[in-house]
């Protein structure tokens, strides 16, 4: 079931990219990875916690703030030729 979801938010991302963009739209996709909310602290043991850092490329913990500052970028002027794309904040999950 959770491919088959993403690849319906994948597919409506472009969709809707190709039809909102002559009005200026931009429409991405961010795919978050395992975010550390307070809720996640209180599930994961510091044995879960080093699984799921020793998954990734780049070691640490992901944060609220890491998903936030990729919206904020996709958002911003900066990224004006982004979009119909998905974008990964997960500290190269394997």
């Amino acid at each position: 079931l959770y491919q088959v979801a993403k690849a319906g938010i994948e597919g409506l991302t472009r969709s809707l990219a190709r039809e909102l963009g002559p009005h200026g739209i931009r429409v991405n996709t961010i795919i978050p990875g395992n975010v550390q909310t307070e809720r996640q602290k209180r599930w994961y043991t510091p044995d879960g916690e080093a699984e799921i850092v020793a998954a990734q490329c780049l070691k640490g913990r992901i944060q609220p703030h890491d998903i936030a500052a990729m919206a904020l970028f996709l958002a911003s002027d900066q990224a004006r030729f982004c979009t119909a794309h998905a974008y990964w904040v997960d500290a190269g999950w394997r």
